[in-house]
Order: C-alpha cells, then sequence, then structure tokens
C-alpha cells in the first residue's frame, strides 16, 4: 500500500509540474542586403578636334541629368576620349577639355559638382582600335556613369 500511496503521490506531483518551454523558435535570416543600384553610361560624341557638345549631346546629357536628379545616383564619372590623329600630348589635352564641358553642362541641369570626378583619357581605351594617325569618330567621345 506504501508503493501505491508514492506511486499516487509522485503521478500528483508529475501533473503539478509544467512541460519544459518549447525552444524559441529561430531568428529571422537578415534581410537581403540593399542591391547596389545598376550604373547606367551615356555617351557624347565630338566632332573631330572639338570639344564642345552638339544639340544631339546636349538631350543625351539632360537624360544623364534627369537620371541623377530621379535619385539613387552617388557618382557621376565622366571620361573623355580622342581618336589617334594628334599627338598624344594634345589628345590628352582635348579629351579633358571635353570631359570639362560635359561636366559644365551636366552641373548648370542641376547635377552637383561634388558628385562627378571628370578624367581625360587621351587616345588611350579606344572603343575601335585604329593605327595612330587615324581620324575615327565613334573615339572622340565623353562617356557618363552614373552609379
Amino acid at each position: 500500500m506504501k508503493r501505491v500511496l508514492v506511486l499516487c503521490s509522485l503521478l500528483a506531483l508529475a501533473a503539478c509540474v509544467q512541460p519544459a518551454a518549447a525552444p524559441p523558435p529561430p531568428a529571422p535570416p537578415p534581410p537581403p542586403a540593399a542591391a547596389a543600384p545598376p550604373s547606367h553610361t551615356y555617351t557624347v560624341y565630338f566632332g573631330w578636334n572639338r570639344s564642345w557638345v552638339g544639340p544631339s549631346g546636349v538631350a543625351v546629357l539632360q537624360q544623364a541629368a534627369n537620371a541623377f536628379k530621379a535619385g539613387g545616383v552617388v557618382t557621376v564619372q565622366i571620361t573623355g576620349y580622342t581618336d589617334r590623329s594628334g599627338s598624344a600630348r594634345y589628345n590628352q589635352r582635348l579629351s579633358v577639355r571635353r570631359a570639362w564641358h560635359v561636366a559644365h553642362i551636366l552641373t548648370r541641369m542641376g547635377v552637383p559638382r561634388k558628385a562627378m570626378s571628370v578624367t581625360g583619357r587621351g587616345e588611350n581605351d579606344n572603343a575601335v582600335p585604329t593605327p595612330d594617325g587615324v581620324r575615327e569618330p565613334r573615339n572622340r567621345r565623353v562617356t557618363v556613369v552614373e552609379g
């Protein structure tokens, strides 16, 4: 009888004990990293030995300025290029002059100067490889890369 009493006491005691709490659910995964906004490239072409931007180039730059002002763009890389129909030294100066003209127009269109990086590559990195001395219109350009 003593055993039955002990067994009943243990069962009664076990009924009063709360079951162990279930482990907490796993932490949710971290949110995905914000994707970097895609970069956009705009290209303005120039006449031979020219650094002024024509009407079609201004239209391209207006698109670039509008994209910048729409938000998401943090940096604007402006790079000038030339063809290979001049001395390397002259072409370097011309490429920088083209890039600065584009930067000036973008500034007037509302892109802050502090967001821009302006460089000239001269006759380096031609879009169309040519021998020295060749006039190639597709190499006379400025690229505007927004990202």
